[in-house]
């Protein structure tokens, strides 16, 4: 794309959409023009269908897969090429809820055990321990692990959002005796291979599902799935919705409370109309009344 490309991610900018964000749709807008292989700017409304349907009918994309690469389309063409008649006609495809994975606390120490760096361990119990997504456990630095007042500074988050989030004390000393070990050079608290490079998140991801094998997981195990799990079991330990929104950093406390419908503790404490019910004996099956004999005449 080049200049093109450019243009592209200074207007992101400039709508102030996240690195996660600008990075997505830049991807999605490059594999549009590598389907061509000529430029937007010779392009229009039937490649852009056309386009959209062969990530539905070939490549089977999921619908939310799928308005990503929408949104990105719609992007490109109403502000950087400034043809928003092109996508005008493009919608949201309906993305189907499904619950989360819930880990148990017995399998989140399975799955500690079987992480095979001090690192990993510590970045798997961030993201547990403090209810971070990956992509914040990536960007923290030294400098947000707040041990005096037990905290966690978490910048820039979704939509742009700072919080503070708790610093649990098992995880405080696993960060210390991580940072002995490691000694990390730059900023970060998890930096990449490279001096000043932020640790990948398929890096995580990769050593999560190796370490679910080892220690013989049956759920699928990904890293939001560790945030899942500090929702859940907060929830179930009686915190309140309210406290819980802050901690996750949820625009609305409507998306905080759906980890109500996944957690079996509050539906086994929930008391069901029937237990209600007033207690009767149940009667029993009717019987057929005996018929009477007819005797027989002398």
């Amino acid at each position: 794309m080049g200049k093109l490309q450019d243009r592209m991610e200074e207007d992101l900018r400039l709508r102030g959409l996240s690195a996660n964000t600008r990075a997505t749709y830049l991807r999605c807008a490059r594999r549009f023009v590598k389907h061509y292989r000529k430029s937007p700017t010779e392009m229009g409304k039937a490649e852009v269908r056309d386009f959209l349907l062969h990530l539905v009918e070939e490549r089977k994309l999921s619908a939310s897969t799928y308005n990503v690469y929408a949104a990105a389309l719609r992007f490109l063409y109403s502000h950087t090429l400034e043809r928003p008649q092109e996508v005008a006609w493009i919608g949201q495809m309906r993305v189907t809820r499904r619950l989360p994975v819930i880990l148990s606390p017995e399998e989140i120490e399975r799955l500690l055990g079987a992480l095979r760096s001090l690192k990993m361990q510590a970045i798997v119990m961030t993201a547990y321990g403090a209810g971070l997504r990956v992509s914040e456990v990536v960007q923290l630095e030294v400098a947000d692990i707040d041990s005096r007042r037990m905290v966690i500074h978490v910048r820039h988050g979704k939509g742009d959002r700072d919080r503070y989030t708790m610093l649990p004390q098992r995880l405080l000393e696993l960060l210390r005796a991580y940072w002995k070990q490691v000694r990390p050079p730059g900023p970060q608290l998890f930096p990449g291979r490279r001096p000043g490079a932020v640790l990948r998140r398929g890096t995580v991801s990769k050593a999560l599902s190796k370490a679910a094998q080892r220690a013989k997981l049956e759920k699928r195990v990904y890293p939001h799935a560790l945030r899942h799990a500090f929702a859940t079991h907060l929830l179930e330990a009686g915190t309140d919705l309210r406290t819980l929104q802050v901690l996750l950093g949820h625009a609305s406390v409507t998306t905080t409370a759906r980890y109500a419908q996944v957690s079996a503790v509050m539906i086994r404490k929930t008391k069901s109309p029937a237990d209600r019910l007033r207690k009767t004996a149940c009667p029993g099956p009717k019987r057929a009344k005996p018929r009477a004999r007819l005797r027989r005449a002398g």
